[in-house]
């Protein structure tokens, strides 16, 4: 937290020449409790945005931690969210200055998903945006719908043909941000920050030893699973082998004799599930998967043994082997 409000105080060093207009301000909430229950402070440090004076709906601040990230952020909640391309040198120039860049190719600057789109770049300021309704620049990169398209290092990862009513804001801003990390994170103190800042709600996680022979087949299946639910679930490796990664393993109840092993976490709910499947193939993992989407995944419900005087005394003691039991 204290690196993060080094960059706060560097983005606003910096902003105070570009946009004098926007004012920082910091406040300690452990003195100013009124404030801290006005504004529902619950985390810190929180960056709220308050726009035309009101205090009433600040726009929340998340996931940004670097200044250049910051001040992008602000920018685009202040000014426009994207520029616009007129031609096809334009375009690369984008495309080739950044290590992943998304231009909206449309054909008209009105409508729908016009709004989606810009309103999808404020909540993605670590890459830059760009939209276009030239025909030039749509044609010499074969686009013939309105569509969004992530480039990643000056070349096209994914299309997204936008329709009208179709698309929603959060969505898109989860599918892209998936981008800002690889197809499979690896789970580590570094990581782990990131993992949690890209609003996906649904993590898969493969718990298996990087030592094992099978292992490299196993992470390629994985990896190929993992580009066919990009945006939907979040794909993570935990390395068994690291000893720095038991929290994780206590916490999933992972033991060195059920590797490998794949679960699913549902952040919101924080509901778990397990592949009925031992082997950690392709198949094996889109059927898993999409079950899970469509609802139809069975709860995994780890559980210690009921001990043998449970019900001795007067408080009961309940595990998840007799909760359903004694409590319903």
């Amino acid at each position: 937290s204290q690196n993060l409000s080094e960059e706060f105080t560097e983005a606003a060093r910096q902003l105070r020449k570009e946009a004098p207009r926007i004012q920082f301000g910091k406040i300690d909430v452990t003195d100013q409790h009124d404030l801290r229950k006005e504004f529902n402070i619950q985390q810190f440090p929180t960056v709220k945005l308050f726009v035309d004076g009101s205090r009433k709906d600040p726009i929340d601040c998340k996931g940004v931690r670097e200044a250049s990230t910051f001040i992008t952020w602000v920018k685009r909640r202040t000014g426009p969210s994207t520029v616009l391309i007129n031609s096809t040198a334009q375009a690369e120039a984008i495309l080739n200055t950044e290590d992943l860049a998304v231009i909206g190719f449309f054909k008209e600057l009105h409508g729908d998903s016009v709004d989606v789109f810009c309103e999808t770049a404020k909540e993605v300021p670590e890459m830059p945006f760009g939209m276009t309704t030239s025909e030039e620049v749509s044609a010499s990169y074969a686009i013939r719908k309105s569509t969004l398209v992530v480039f990643k290092k000056g070349k096209p990862v994914h299309n997204e043909v936008l329709e009208d009513g179709s698309q929603n804001k959060l969505d898109l801003t989860r599918l892209i941000k998936t981008f800002t990390l690889d197809l499979v994170t690896e789970y580590n103190l570094e990581t782990s920050v990131k993992i949690f800042d890209v609003p996906v709600e649904s993590h898969i996680l493969l718990f298996a030893p990087k030592s094992s022979q099978t292992f490299n087949m196993t992470y390629e299946d994985y990896k190929s699973a993992a580009a066919e639910f990009r945006g939907k679930i979040m794909f993570v490796f935990v390395d068994t082998n690291e000893t720095r990664n038991g929290r994780v393993f206590e916490y999933f109840r992972i033991t060195q004799a059920d590797v490998p092993a794949v679960r699913i976490l549902n952040l919101t709910s924080d509901a778990k599930y397990k592949m009925p499947a031992d082997e950690v193939t392709v198949e094996n993992l889109r059927h898993f998967c999409q079950n899970y989407l469509d609802g139809k995944a069975k709860l995994h419900l780890s559980s210690e043994e009921v001990p043998e005087d449970w019900d001795k005394l007067p408080v009961k003691v309940l595990v998840g082997k007799n909760f359903n039991r004694i409590v319903f």
